[in-house]
């Protein structure tokens, strides 16, 4: 039998490499991200762009590799290379204050902006002032739950490949298709020129949604435009908007935070577009 792979060492230059990636600007320069816990590298070793491999390197614990003996199999597949480290190596690592004893290298999977318009998208979630990792990765993960085709990220929002975005997505981040850097202006312009009804969710909007599923306007293809957790979306914002839609409080809560209202709000669409005469079959997955 072959003898078992050496644990990588501390001060090995590929660790030090993985670790930069915690720094935006070092993403950047590499377009490499960290991918930690088994949800996330199980999603990235099977995620292909263009036909190549998303995973391109991962450390893993003796125990975690044992335990997940699958994803390690997957990883290879995929031709990524596999280190077997000690946790702390894999502390050193990551960026959780309890890892899970997987982090994976992957390469950036963003979409331009372009090809997304060319699919003619139904659902879109459009992240336009959210600054906080989590709440970004948390509102992709509900658009992929409610079956929206493509996430756009703005030039005023967070990094998609920030480690706690990455983390909050759960692996929704490699499902569907994410466009990032594109100016609020000519992300709703190319939305609205692709046949795509704006929608920007806010406590004050003027229109109420459950008005506006009974007054069954909902069913065609749209754009939600999501706005800063702290104070929501500007004027500016606001004006690009076919509609500017509040998610109604029934009871005592002074407002719902900015996941939450996502979630509500996409999935009011996704009902509509499913719903007969919708843009939708409700054969649709």
């Amino acid at each position: 039998m072959p003898a078992a792979p050496e644990l990588i060492s501390p001060r090995s230059p590929r660790v030090a490499a993985a670790r930069r990636l915690a720094r935006r600007n070092f993403r950047g320069k590499e377009r490499l991200f960290l991918a930690e816990g088994p949800q996330a590298v199980r999603e990235a070793a099977a995620h292909r762009v263009d036909g190549a491999a998303t995973l391109v390197e991962l450390f893993a614990t003796v125990e975690a590799a044992e335990r997940y003996a699958d994803i390690v199999v997957d990883a290879r597949a995929a031709g990524a290379r596999v280190h077997l480290a000690d946790e702390e190596v894999i502390a050193d690592i990551s960026t959780t204050v309890t890892p899970q004893g997987l982090v994976g290298i992957c390469r950036f999977l963003d979409t331009p902006f372009e090809e997304i318009l060319a699919a003619r998208p139904k659902l879109v979630a459009v992240l336009a002032h959210v600054r906080d990792p989590g709440n970004a990765g948390t509102v992709l993960r509900c658009a992929d739950a409610a079956g929206a085709e493509a996430v756009v990220l703005t030039d005023a929002s967070v990094d998609l490949y920030n480690p706690k975005a990455v983390r909050a997505s759960v692996g929704s981040l490699f499902h569907l298709p994410v466009a990032v850097g594109v100016p609020v202006e000519a992300a709703v312009q190319g939305l609205k020129d692709a046949g795509v009804r704006i929608l920007a969710a806010d406590g004050a909007g003027e229109d109420d949604l459950d008005d506006e599923l009974d007054k069954g306007t909902m069913g065609g293809p749209t754009a939600w435009v999501f706005g800063n957790e702290a104070w929501g979306l500007p004027e500016e914002t606001r004006a690009l908007a076919d509609a500017v839609v509040r998610v109604p409080i029934h009871g005592k809560a002074e407002s719902l935070n900015l996941a939450t209202a996502a979630a509500v709000c996409l999935y009011a669409s996704a009902r509509a577009q499913r719903a007969s005469g919708g843009c939708r079959s409700v054969t649709d997955s």
